[in-house]
């Protein structure tokens, strides 16, 4: 069985507007990620993609996004895809990130996420990779989260 937040991205990601809305539900459940306004495009078992571009609210004092704000997009792209990826009756907390920041990060971005599959056995670390690309695809961010996951029992 698949997680609710995969059951609702399958519900509502065939279009802008469903995606949209898709994207504002998860910003009202955790709150945090709406700093960014995201745009959630891809979502299936193993990948998710979120886009965000950048605006003054997330900006650094040298006119590129801030630190924290791809942080955040990680996190998100993350844990929507470690979410989508383990079976229903598990659940998943970040448990510990490095990244590293390669490139100024400007204009349009996207975070893409990748996770391995997951078996049913509960009490493991599992790490989502995420890379965030800028419109010329240029690499400017990358992070690797350790991830817990456990039974939800």
């Amino acid at each position: 069985m698949s997680s609710q937040a995969l059951r609702l991205f399958r519900r509502l990601g065939g279009s802008a507007p469903g995606r949209w809305l898709y994207a504002r539900l998860i910003c009202f459940q955790a709150p945090y990620f709406a700093s960014i306004r995201p745009g959630i495009e891809r979502l299936e078992p193993g990948t998710c993609t979120v886009r965000f571009r950048q605006r003054r609210a997330i900006q650094n004092h040298i006119g590129t996004v801030h630190a924290i704000a791809l942080c955040n997009a990680a996190e998100l792209a993350g844990g929507l895809a470690t979410d989508a990826t383990i079976p229903d009756a598990m659940r998943w907390i970040p448990k510990g990130m490095g990244v590293r920041y390669l490139a100024k990060a400007r204009g349009a971005l996207v975070a893409t996420a990748r996770v391995p599959a997951i078996d049913d056995g509960p009490g493991r670390e599992v790490h989502a990779l995420v890379e965030v690309r800028d419109a010329a695809a240029t690499l400017v961010f990358d992070a690797d989260i350790t991830m817990w996951v456990s039974s939800k029992r």
